[in-house]
């Protein structure tokens, strides 16, 4: 290809790229010497013996994220001259500056380009000594190229339209994960496009940080390219605990502490409900507050200096009892076996019973919020669905953003489902609106939500609002439609434990084996725990989650023990 590999290999830190693209080999290494001399402390120079390889440097450069500040070509090249190649790089890389490297008898053509074709500079070959001819030019360039400009980006980017589903679905497993990631739409996002040679049919697509490109890709092959786990590393281990919310962050953490050895598993990535949350300013020992996302990835590390194993876009699809162990099987065919296990998998958002609401879904209408979306509602409008606190800390922060944020609420006063810090505070800030007695009966738009039509639950009425962004937060359904019949739940499907799984006369369930009542969280399933939300009659809040996490390892000991 007529690269120079030491320079391609070089790490991304190491800052923008220098390109120089010259046929003659020892011509190419005085000019690579001569610019490292100078710039080599916070550039990185990168060498090319044709336009055509000098073309595939900077796609694969432009995939990676890193930066071309400055472009140096040759005139005279075979195959293609240095003029035709500093017009197609300019597609490329458009905010890099282009200079032609001439020699005395091409003076003419080079004047000619730089009008003709908008180069920034052209250079005569000779320029000893450098520091007089070479480096204050490139100098004023570089400097132009600085201002103007921005820096590359070192993580991921992803490519897709603002109202899919699928990319929105991406942009939460990237956010779960920790991973920082960059959303290209509008003009950018199409040029990165063609670069790459992706067609429309292939979004959303996902750039890596060493220019691979997934297209459409499942979220295991994400997870799998970004170096996360997918399949367990070991057949056997002493404690499996699925969800990696609260409760389950805790329950890994502890059990891990203490000794046993422990596998954390979960179809999206740590954190949970709680890990979206903008600010949890009511948990124990954050006076100020705590994002959901910084709880969520201290908690992660701690289970990671403990030991555990974490697999991630891994999805449970049973759990069942053999012997005394307790096999977990997932989505991709493997299972792991268990002394005991912990479900914790929370509860999802329950979806707004509205007419056109499940077309928009991730079209303008989400469940739940990411902090990360907040920016992007920047001067519009946004509506906001439900009255527990999760709505009223979305309220606020999306206020911090948006032009304006209407709170729907069904009821007749927040002060029935909110905290009251979280009222004063809403009710403080000029920039939400409250409609209480409102709720959404359906949703209208193209493709994506356009207008939402709203209800006055006193008096029927009805208004059809312009909206592009709602944000749902209303009850909670608890995933376990995975488990087997042998798993007691409630009526509306929350899992049963301990005392609640006695009937009248205090009997344990039918089907119960052991002489022993059931341990407080323990389910219908001896060995298998459940901590946090999707517990039958849990305390829906952070730190009760963390609370029985804990406690559940405690009664896991005490199983093992007896067993």
């Amino acid at each position: 290809m007529g690269v120079d590999p030491f320079s391609l290999e070089a790490p991304v830190a190491r800052g923008p790229v220098l390109l120089t693209v010259e046929d003659d080999p020892a011509v190419s290494r005085a000019i690579a010497r001569d610019l490292r001399r100078r710039y080599g402390g916070d550039h990185r120079v990168v060498r090319a013996e044709s336009g055509r390889a000098a073309l595939d440097v900077l796609r694969e450069l432009t995939l990676r994220g890193e930066a071309t500040a400055l472009i140096l070509a040759d005139y005279r090249m075979p195959g293609m001259s240095g003029i035709d190649f500093l017009e197609q790089a300019m597609d490329v890389v458009p905010q890099a500056k282009r200079v032609l490297l001439t020699a005395y008898a091409d003076t003419d053509a080079a004047i000619r380009a730089v009008n003709d074709v908008d180069l920034d500079h052209y250079l005569v070959k000779p320029w000893d000594p450098p520091e007089e001819h070479l480096y204050p030019v490139l100098d004023e360039l570089l400097e132009r190229w600085a201002r103007d400009s921005r820096p590359g980006f070192e993580g991921v980017t992803l490519l897709g339209h603002q109202w899919s589903a699928e990319t929105q679905g991406l942009k939460e497993f990237l956010t779960s994960n920790q991973v920082p990631y960059r959303h290209l739409r509008g003009a950018e996002g199409s040029a990165l496009q063609e670069t790459a040679g992706i067609s429309d049919t292939a979004l959303p697509a996902v750039v890596m940080p060493d220019g691979v490109v997934l297209t459409c890709p499942p979220l295991r092959d994400v997870a799998e390219r970004l170096g996360l786990a997918t399949t367990a590393g070991s057949p056997l281990y002493d404690l499996v605990v699925i969800g990696s919310g609260p409760a389950g962050l805790g329950a890994a953490v502890y059990g891990a502490s203490e000794g046993l050895r422990t596998l954390l598993v979960d179809r999206a990535g740590v954190g949970g409900q709680a890990g979206r949350s903008s600010l949890i300013e009511n948990y124990l020992g954050f006076p100020q507050g705590v994002s959901g996302a910084e709880l969520a990835q201290r908690a992660r590390d701690q289970a990671v200096r403990f030991d555990v194993e974490m697999l991630t876009a891994a999805a449970a699809v049973d759990v069942v009892a053999q012997g005394e162990g307790r096999v977990v099987r997932f989505d991709d065919g493997h299972e792991v076996t268990a002394h005991a296990v912990v479900i914790a998998t929370g509860v999802w958002w329950s979806r707004l019973p509205a007419a056109g609401a499940d077309d928009h879904a991730g079209r303008g209408i989400y469940y739940g919020a990411s902090a990360h979306e907040a920016p992007g509602c920047k001067g519009e409008d946004v509506f906001i669905v439900g009255a527990a606190n999760s709505a009223g800390q979305a309220a606020l922060h999306f206020a911090r953003y948006a032009n304006r944020v209407v709170m729907l609420v069904r009821g007749p006063d927040l002060r029935l489902r909110m905290s009251a810090y979280l009222v004063g505070r809403i009710e403080a800030d000029p920039r939400i609106e409250v409609r209480t007695c409102t709720e959404v009966t359906a949703t209208e738009g193209d493709g994506r939500l356009e207008r939402i039509v709203v209800t006055d639950t006193r008096d029927g009425g009805t208004e059809t609002l312009p909206a592009s962004r709602m944000f749902v937060f209303i009850g909670a359904e608890p995933p376990t439609s995975w488990l087997g019949e042998q798993f007691a739940r409630n009526e509306r499907g929350f899992l049963l434990t301990g005392p609640s799984l006695l009937d009248d006369d205090g009997r344990p369930p039918r089907g119960w084996p052991l002489a022993r009542m059931p341990y407080h969280l323990e389910s219908s399933v001896p060995g298998v725990f459940v901590a946090g939300d999707v517990r039958a009659e849990s305390v829906k809040r952070v730190a009760s989650a963390v609370g029985e996490g804990a406690m559940a390892v405690t009664l896991v000991h005490k199983y093992l023990e007896a067993t």
